[in-house]
Formats: structure tokens, sequence, C-alpha cells
């Protein structure tokens, strides 16, 4: 579990970074990135998976887990990639990555996270 400073939480943080409309898609996953930052704090980060993507919380929930383990170990790794120069992240879910084992969501998130 990602530690709670590394957690984006608050509906106007979401908002915020939604409404900067920097998003970068893959394997069913879509990354919003909030502004670049100016000082030395920690990016926070959010997972979503909207009810639309599937019916079952236990699916939603899955997914969610999967992502978040996936980015902890990459913060763990040290290799953040860019990710370290924004406000904020959100890792968004949809029904294309459902069916995904643990070792194809990592690499989407790798991915991803080398996109921007």
């Amino acid at each position: 579990m990602l530690p709670k400073k590394y957690r984006l939480k608050n509906k106007a943080a979401f908002t915020a970074t939604y409404r900067i409309k920097n998003s970068f898609h893959k394997g069913g996953v879509t990354l919003f990135a909030g502004i670049k930052k100016k000082e030395d704090i920690p990016t926070k980060v959010g997972f979503v998976v909207s009810k639309k993507t599937h019916k079952r919380a236990v699916k939603r929930n899955r997914l969610k887990r999967l992502m978040r383990e996936s980015y902890r170990l990459i913060l763990k790794s040290e290799k953040t990639y860019n990710s370290q120069e924004y406000l904020s992240l959100i890792f968004v879910g949809s029904s294309n990555a459902l069916d995904k084992n643990f070792k194809e969501m990592q690499n989407i998130i790798k991915k991803l996270l080398e996109q921007i």
C-alpha cells in the first residue's frame, strides 16, 4: 500500500488534475498528469476505476490493487522516470485492463510513466 504522503484524496485535487487535460493512454489504463511542481513535495497519486467499467466491486478493486502495487514497486525501485516532476497523477482503469495480470499491468504503468 502507498504511504499516506503519496495518496491523492480530496475531490478538488482530482478535478484540478483532470482539468489540466494532460493525459496518456496505454493498454486500458489512462494516466492524467497535473501541473509541474516547483517545490520539493511528494507527488500525489490517485487510482480510479469507474462503476461503468464493471458492475462488480471485486473486479474494480482488483484492478485498483494491481495499479497501486505496480506504482508502489516502481516508486520503491527509485526509477520513477518523470513522474516526480508533477504535483499529482491519476491512473484510470478501463474495461480493457480488467483481464490483465500483474506483470502486464506493471509493464503498462512503466510505459505510461516513460511517456510523461
